[in-house]
C-alpha cells in the first residue's frame, strides 16, 4: 500500500478540525507564544486507500520552514515519515535552508521520532509552556509518561540546496 501525500484542501478541514479537537482540545495550537488556527495554515495530508491517515501543517518564513503540527492516525505505517519527507522536499523547493519544529519536554516519542529522521535539538525554552497555557488553558499539566509539561524544545534539520537537475525533476 502506498501513501499519497497531497495538499490539504478546503473539504478536508472538517475532519482535521475534528481530530484536533479530540486529541489536542482545540484547533488552536500555541507555539512559542503564537496562536495558530490550523484551518488557516498550509498543510499536507497523508492518504491511504482514499482515507486521510495523517496531516502536517507548516509555515515558511524567509529561508526556514517550520512544522507546526504532525499527526498520524496509525502508528508504524510510515505516515509521519512520508509527511516529513514531503515537507522537507517542499521546503527545499522554496529555497529553505532549515526545517524546524517545537515539541514539549514530555513528548519522548516525538523527540526520538524526529532525531531518527535527522533533526537535532538546538534550543530549550524553559517554562515556555506555562506562558502558552495563558493562551490555551487546555494544555495539560502532566503529559506522556507522567512527565510535567513545562518546556518547549526546538529541533532543526539543515537542508541542502537542490541542484539544477534535482529542482527540474
Amino acid at each position: 500500500m502506498s501513501i499519497d501525500i497531497l495538499p490539504i484542501q478546503q473539504n478536508d478541514l472538517q475532519s482535521i478540525r475534528t481530530y484536533a479537537q479530540e486529541v489536542w482540545g482545540s484547533e488552536d495550537i500555541v507555539v512559542h507564544n503564537t496562536i495558530y488556527k490550523i484551518s488557516s495554515l498550509s498543510g499536507l495530508k497523508a492518504v491511504l486507500q482514499d482515507e486521510i491517515t495523517g496531516f502536517l501543517h507548516y509555515k515558511i518564513r524567509d529561508d526556514a520552514c517550520e512544522i507546526l503540527t504532525l499527526a498520524s492516525f496509525q502508528e508504524g505505517q510510515g505516515i509521519g515519515s512520508a509527511l516529513i519527507a514531503a515537507v522537507q522536499e517542499l521546503a527545499q523547493d522554496h529555497g529553505c535552508q532549515t526545517l524546524h519544529l517545537i515539541t514539549t519536554n514530555d513528548n519522548l516519542h516525538a523527540l526520538g521520532f524526529y532525531q531518527r529522521r535527522g533533526f537535532c535539538l538546538t534550543h530549550v525554552y524553559p517554562g515556555q509552556v506555562t506562558i502558552s497555557r495563558k493562551h490555551k488553558p487546555s494544555i495539560p499539566d502532566i503529559g506522556e509518561n507522567g512527565i510535567p509539561i513545562r518546556d518547549e524544545i526546538r529541533l532543526e534539520m539543515r537542508l541542502e540546496p537542490k541542484t539544477g537537475a534535482e529542482s527540474e525533476s
